[in-house]
């Protein structure tokens, strides 16, 4: 099996040498006369006509050639991935194991799984990259190019985070939110139509996730919002364990943003089969988990996400994430209530997802 970005090299050679497979081909024909037949997009997202409310997270698309090439095999939403506004690199390679898991994964934080190299039956997988990011100066034309590849019906979403400072400073906080609402300002100068900001990445310390701060996360929202004005805004969000957490940031935020996109993976602790840590180097004991084991967790947020919005008479998109292995469960997490789906592993496994989703008859649900 190729996947499209190679989990066998590094975080730079696929950057440099992306995509591969199926992506570095021009796309087959479609087989299904429905597919060739495909008219101009009937559907929305957020503002953007789209044949289907489908496609890839950010993680996979690194530049514009991966993103151009999603577009090209029927994904009709690209994220390119997460960027900050200063370089940051990767976690050493590897970053992506097959990680085996027998059923769903609690997001539990006793979890320990095995990890290895035994991608090629892999159904679940390790994300373990750290959110790497180029220079604006390199990643900001880049995106410009991601944005200019989609077609009549497409849109590229621009990812982007801020990046902590030294803790110590007095004025840590301040200088956190500001780096938040630079990285929107120089994401939204691409030409992105949509914009996500990731509040949940588990590869810079699974304690105390970002999403989870509710009082910081509305600070950082207000002023992104004043930066961005009308460019929809999408926030990343991990699992939340209860209702009462979620409830307090949906209040808090669901009359500032468009929208809430979940989920981002769940930790656990992978270890090798000598019981040693499987991804190599300081604080990567843990790493995020997603693939077919997380499809619950995925579905479990987008139907909390729906009865809250439809209890408070709220009007925010969905964004439905995690486990999206094939077209059938793209189709479920729409009916559960997700405005827009998308699917990594699942993508990376099969290219031709894209074009699996464009064949079958899709759910309207209510939101944006």
């Amino acid at each position: 099996m190729t996947w499209f970005y190679d989990p066998r090299a590094s975080y730079e050679h696929n950057l440099a040498h992306g995509p591969f497979g199926e992506f570095a081909e021009r796309p087959r024909p479609a087989s299904r006369p429905d597919v060739q037949r495909m008219t101009p997009p009937s559907l929305t997202f957020l503002g953007q006509p789209v044949h289907r409310p489908f496609g890839i997270p950010a993680g996979p698309l690194v530049n514009a050639r991966f993103c151009a090439a999603a577009f090209s095999h029927g994904f009709d939403l690209a994220v390119y991935k997460t960027v900050r506004t200063r370089a940051h690199d990767a976690h050493p390679f590897p970053n992506t194991l097959a990680v085996h898991v027998d059923g769903d994964l609690s997001p539990a934080r006793g979890a320990t799984l095995l990890a290895d190299d035994d991608l090629d039956s892999a159904t679940s997988i390790s994300n373990s990259f750290g959110v790497p990011s180029r220079d604006p100066d390199d990643w900001q034309p880049d995106m410009a190019r991601a944005v200019a590849a989609a077609s009549d019906g497409q849109a590229l979403i621009g990812s982007f985070q801020g990046t902590r400072p030294e803790w110590h400073r007095r004025d840590s906080e301040a200088a956190y939110i500001a780096d938040h609402v630079t990285a929107a300002r120089l994401t939204a100068a691409t030409g992105a139509p949509i914009l996500e900001m990731n509040l949940s990445c588990p590869n810079e310390g699974t304690g105390e996730l970002l999403c989870f701060d509710t009082a910081l996360v509305t600070r950082i929202c207000v002023a992104v919002k004043d930066e961005v004005g009308d460019t929809p805004l999408v926030l990343k969000l991990a699992h939340f364990a209860t209702d009462a957490q979620l409830h307090a940031l949906l209040r808090a935020t669901s009359d500032i943003v468009e929208g809430y996109a979940a989920i981002n993976t769940i930790p656990a602790t992978l270890v090798d089969r000598t019981g040693r840590q499987a991804l190599s180097g300081h604080g990567r004991e843990r790493a995020g988990v997603c693939g077919a084991s997380i499809r619950w967790a995925g579905l479990d947020m987008v139907v909390r996400l729906a009865r809250w919005r439809a209890d408070a008479g709220a009007d925010f998109a969905i964004v439905g994430v995690g486990g999206v292995m094939g077209a059938d469960d793209a189709v479920r997490y729409a009916t559960e209530g997700a405005n827009a789906v998308m699917s990594a592993t699942g993508a990376m496994i099969n290219p031709g997802l894209g074009q699996d989703v464009r064949g079958v008859s899709w759910p309207i649900s209510h939101g944006v």
